[in-house]
Formats: structure tokens, C-alpha cells, sequence
């Protein structure tokens, strides 16, 4: 998503540079996310930029090599940082522009900084080696790490004015995050494996055999690996549906945007349960021509029409 500082006569040379950086660690770093926020206006794409920029650098601190001691550290310091640009005290000239331009996104948009907290919670439960008994125990881990970012995004995004049960918004956003973060845990559990994370539930993993683990590119021996995912997605599917309830509040950019991301997710999901197998094996990914059909699905409406007319008839 590598692009040219667009100049606009409002945002100083130094807070445009900002979200330069911003800009390109978000198309350099997050492919599918990337693909969603182009179809945002520019402030709204800058901002979401921003946002991603700062959670990358929360992720990278807990996924990197460092000591435990240091990751916890360093996350410390990235929630003062936090605090800082919630209490508005980083100013154009400080030399990190990642808080330059999270600072002057939250000025402009009403983003729950909060979030951010959240978000470091849930890493902090990666560096101290989390796991999970019960989907309601990995439900408050995919709050922290994924639920929150919704929310986050739907201090950028808005809701348009007079839109049908607006309050719930925060909810929905949440709850999409869900869907998305449980998409991720399916397609990266042998690359988690590997690194020694375990994500899916243990009562889960045990129901179908799978406690062993997924060390290799084969099912755990004895095992029901294919039901296990199969249970997952359509766990994952629920969430969706409940999530795509967001699009109706949402103008039709901001609603493209989110129709486009969690379309990709959706078409993983897909993917996954046709060959449950699949992510033993490598990554499984969307082609190019994939996303784009995608993103101008969302651009069209059609997501969100169908999640009006749905529920226009759970109503009648």
C-alpha cells in the first residue's frame, strides 16, 4: 500500500511524514489489511494506519526473540507511551512518528484509546505462555488482541447518523474481531505450534484427539483433526454472522473497508474447511485476484444489503 505523501493544506509536513511511515509499515506488514483501509478516505485510511502501526510494533515486542523480562519491559514502556497520547502530550516534533500520527488521528476521531491497553494485555498473555481450557477462556485472550482493534476501528469509522441500534456498534466490532482472530488461530496452528503456543481450546483439542498437538504435517495419530476444524469454523461462522450486523451502521466506505477485510477472512474460512489438512501443511492464503474481487464486492454494498435484508426478516 506504498504510496506518496499526499499533501493537504490542514496537516503539517511533519504530521503527514507521520502517516507516511505509517503507511508503509501497514502495506509492507499487513497484506489483507492493507487491501480494506485503501478503500477508506484519506484522514480515515491515515488514522487506521496509524492505529495498525502502533499495535504492530505491541505485536512484534511479544512475537520477537527477546528475554521474557525485556518483552515485559518494553510493553510497559509501549503503554506509557499510550498514556502520553491519550493526554495529547506528544507533539509534532517528537521523533516517533508512529505517536505523532496515533496523536493526531485521536484528536480527529473519537478512538477509545483504551483499547490499546487492552491490546498489551492480551500480548502480555503471550510472553507469560497462556493457554486455554475453554472457548469462554480464549474468548477474553481474542477481546484483548482482536475485539479491541474492532472496536478501535469503530472510533474511526463512526456510524452513520440515524443508523438502527447504533449503541450495539461497539458490540459488533468486537465480536467480528473474534470471528477474525479464531480464523487466524486455524490457519497459523502449526506455525503457533512451532513456536510453542497452543490457542484452541483444551477441551476443545481433547473432544477430537488433538491434545497432542500439531507439531508436524500430520494430524495428531487417532486423531479427528478434520471435526476439530470443522467445529472451529462454524464457531468462527457464527461470529461472523453476528459481526456483519456492523455494516448497515457503517457509510458505504467505512462499511467497504470492514466487507472487504472480514470478506477475505470469510474466504479463508472457506478455504480451511474444504482441506482442514491444509495448515498442517503451510499457510493458507488468498490470491491477488481473490482480494480484489473481494474489495469491490464490499465497494458495491452487497455485504451490507444482505445483512439488512437478513435482518429486516429475523424482525418480520
Amino acid at each position: 500500500m506504498s504510496r506518496a505523501v499526499e499533501t493537504d493544506p490542514r496537516v503539517s509536513a511533519s504530521v503527514l511524514a507521520a502517516y507516511s511511515y505509517c503507511e508503509a509499515v501497514t502495506g509492507q506488514q499487513a497484506r489483507n489489511f492493507a487491501y480494506g483501509i485503501r478503500l477508506l478516505p484519506t484522514p480515515k485510511r491515515r488514522a487506521m494506519s496509524a492505529l495498525y502501526a502502533l499495535s504492530r510494533r505491541v505485536d512484534d515486542i511479544g512475537d520477537g526473540g527477546l528475554a521474557l523480562e525485556t518483552k515485559a519491559a518494553r510493553l510497559d514502556d509501549t503503554r506509557a507511551l499510550v498514556a502520553r497520547i491519550r493526554a495529547g502530550e506528544v507533539h509534532e516534533d517528537d521523533t516517533d512518528p508512529v505517536a505523532v500520527a496515533l496523536t493526531h488521528a485521536a484528536t480527529h476521531f473519537p478512538i477509545p484509546m483504551d483499547g490499546l491497553d487492552e491490546l498489551i494485555d492480551g500480548v502480555l498473555m503471550d510472553v507469560r505462555g497462556g493457554t486455554y481450557e475453554t472457548w469462554e477462556d480464549l474468548k477474553v485472550y481474542c477481546r484483548c488482541v482482536a475485539g479491541a482493534i474492532g472496536r478501535l476501528s469503530l472510533g474511526v469509522f463512526g456510524t452513520e447518523r440515524g443508523a438502527l441500534h447504533a449503541e450495539r456498534a461497539p458490540e459488533y466490532a468486537d465480536t467480528l474481531g473474534l470471528a477474525l482472530q479464531l480464523t487466524n488461530i486455524l490457519r497459523d496452528v502449526r506455525e503457533d505450534a512451532q513456536d510453542g503456543r497452543t490457542y484452541l481450546p483444551a477441551d476443545d483439542l481433547a473432544k477430537f484427539g488433538c491434545s497432542a498437538g500439531f507439531a508436524g504435517a500430520e494430524p495428531p495419530a487417532g486423531s479427528d483433526f478434520a471435526g476439530l476444524v470443522h467445529f472451529e469454523v462454524r464457531r468462527a461462522r457464527a461470529l461472523f454472522a453476528e459481526g456483519y450486523r456492523l455494516l448497515p451502521m457503517l457509510d458505504r466506505r467505512s462499511g467497504a473497508c470492514v466487507a472487504a477485510m472480514a470478506g477475505i477472512y470469510r474466504r479463508l474460512l472457506d478455504r480451511i474447511e474444504r482441506d482442514p489438512e491444509a495448515v498442517l501443511r503451510g499457510r493458507v492464503s488468498l490470491p491477488g485476484r481473490e482480494k480484489a474481487y473481494v474489495a469491490v464486492r464490499g465497494l458495491s454494498g452487497l455485504d451490507a444489503r444482505s445483512v439488512s435484508r437478513q435482518t429486516v426478516w429475523r424482525r418480520a
